[in-house]
């Protein structure tokens, strides 16, 4: 059995080391796309055009419009007295808000202490329109602030005994760096798009090229056939992850909190089942496009309900579900737990029983459903 699978084994490496595009899909791929994706993709929103439409042209409206630019959040493209004017330039969508500051805002400051503002924002983008509101919430906060002291001093020592003060500790990521959470989370997710989409177009590659009939008429059983598909590319998988977790490590400069041993003993067990998905599919795929189109249609589930880029725990109560029946959501989030957390096998025992779990149905179904016929 073993000489058997270790011929079918060398027969897949000879014809993998044939192709030079598999090559620089497995090791050229995931290392450019680790590098450029974490640096394009960012939780942050900065040059946000705003409009400015200043009816006061005070030393107050002047001093708030600076503090706006200041922060390096906004870009103000518009400035002047007309409101239909910036609105205008909203519907173009040259602009994402406008501030009006009105008539009297210094006066109403000084004298009444109370002033007002309009913001209006452009909200087809909700995430967009909602950070960008509470950006300007907190200068608007800040400069409030400011302006009480300047106009009362006394209430500078009340405020410093009687407010409450905040000090946020962030565990795990002191300073809040979005790549430590964003760079391990795409690592899982390339390594699944890397062995999921080789291992569904391989079987189906042979049914094309009518080699497959040489091994249905060989005395090769359905197990080894499977298995001579699945090591290879999962070596190859393992290769694959070690080049990414090296630009992990020395681009972005994320030290590995966790073990080593533990990381590399679940992605050997994450990669079996996805490797296993990806023969499935190949399985029951006549042609390349359709196991490439079958493919795409749930490595986009997976990816966009995987917590990659949203949390789990913020979806609604339907969605969960199909989260916690997705295979990378637990390599995503296992992966960061390692990598960042330090967390032990103990706290990943529910990962390892689901994907161990999966591994071993999918490998099982794949042998079962592959028929040789002559």
């Amino acid at each position: 059995m073993f000489r058997t699978l270790g011929i079918l084994i060398k027969k897949e490496f000879l014809q993998i080391f044939r192709n030079k595009a598999i090559l620089a899909v497995i090791f050229v791929m995931p290392v450019i796309q680790l590098v450029i994706l974490p640096l394009a993709a960012s939780y942050e929103i900065k040059n946000i055009k705003i409009a400015v439409v200043d009816h006061d042209k005070s030393t107050f409206s002047r001093e708030l419009i600076r503090k706006i630019t200041a922060s390096g959040y906004f870009e103000i493209i518009n400035y002047g007295e007309s409101y239909p004017q910036a609105y205008q330039e909203i519907e173009k969508d040259k602009v994402d808000l406008i501030l009006e500051i009105p008539n009297n805002f210094e006066k109403n400051l000084v004298r009444e202490n109370n002033g007002k503002v309009l913001l209006a924002i452009n909200a087809i983008n909700g995430t967009k329109a909602g950070l960008s509101a509470n950006y300007l919430a907190q200068i608007l906060q800040n400069y409030n602030r400011q302006i009480q002291v300047e106009l009362a001093p006394e209430t500078e020592n009340i405020t410093k005994t009687s407010d409450f003060e905040i000090v946020p500790q962030f565990w795990f990521n002191e300073n809040y760096n979005y790549r430590l959470s964003l760079v391990p989370g795409i690592l899982a997710f390339l390594i699944t798009l890397i062995s999921g989409y080789l291992t569904a177009l391989n079987i189906v590659q042979e049914k094309e090229n009518g080699t497959i009939e040489q091994i249905n008429v060989s005395p090769v059983t359905k197990a080894d056939f499977i298995m001579g598909k699945l090591i290879p590319f999962w070596l190859l998988s393992m290769l694959a992850f070690t080049i990414g977790l090296l630009v992990t490590i020395l681009v972005y400069g994320i030290q590995m909190q966790g073990s080593f041993l533990l990381l590399y003993g679940f992605v050997a067990v994450y990669l079996i089942a996805i490797l296993g998905l990806g023969l499935l599919v190949s399985v029951y795929s006549e042609t390349q496009q359709q196991s490439m189109f079958v493919v795409f249609f749930f490595m986009m589930i997976f990816i966009l309900m995987s917590g990659l880029f949203t949390p789990v725990e913020s979806m609604t109560d339907w969605a969960k579900y199909i989260a916690y029946a997705n295979p990378v959501t637990y390599g995503v989030e296992a992966i960061r737990m390692i990598i960042l957390k330090n967390s032990s096998f103990k706290d990943l025992l529910p990962h390892f029983g689901f994907i161990s779990g999966l591994a071993i149905v999918v490998i099982s179904w794949a042998v079962l459903r592959y028929r040789k016929t002559n």
